[in-house]
């Protein structure tokens, strides 16, 4: 199967060697989103729960490049740098997905790239 790479400018610019998705038949693969205005390229500014909005924003707008939405996510990894803000990530979460939720993870970490708190990435499987 051919792979279809997926981009957008309502997402962050790929900030190294990889593209903002890939789509190989009819799953997705999202790389992991910082919480990045894609405007600027900077970093959020305000609290977490901004941060983990941003990334939403952003694994949607990739999302929906690839004929998608969020709805179609199947699994989801949640890097935190503290995961005190775990329920947090639930909260919001809810906002952004329905039932059913798709799998996930959440996984605490060191650091995130340009000293984020969260980033996340996602495996998408579109409707035939």
């Amino acid at each position: 199967m051919a792979k279809q790479i997926i981009q957008t400018n309502q997402a962050p610019k790929a900030i190294g060697t990889y593209s903002q998705a890939v789509k190989v038949g009819d799953t997705v693969y999202l790389s992991g989103q910082i919480p990045l205005d894609p405007a600027t390229m900077t970093l959020v500014e305000g609290g977490m729960d901004l941060q983990i909005r941003r990334v939403f924003d952003n694994l949607k707008a990739v999302a929906e490049a690839a004929g998608g939405s969020l709805q179609d996510v199947v699994k989801l990894n949640v890097f935190l740098t503290d995961l005190a803000h775990f329920p947090l990530v639930n909260e919001i979460m809810a906002e952004y997905f329905t039932e059913p939720y798709p799998a996930r993870a959440a996984i605490g970490v060191a650091s995130l790239p340009r000293g984020a708190g969260v980033e996340m990435d996602a495996i998408m499987v579109l409707a035939k």
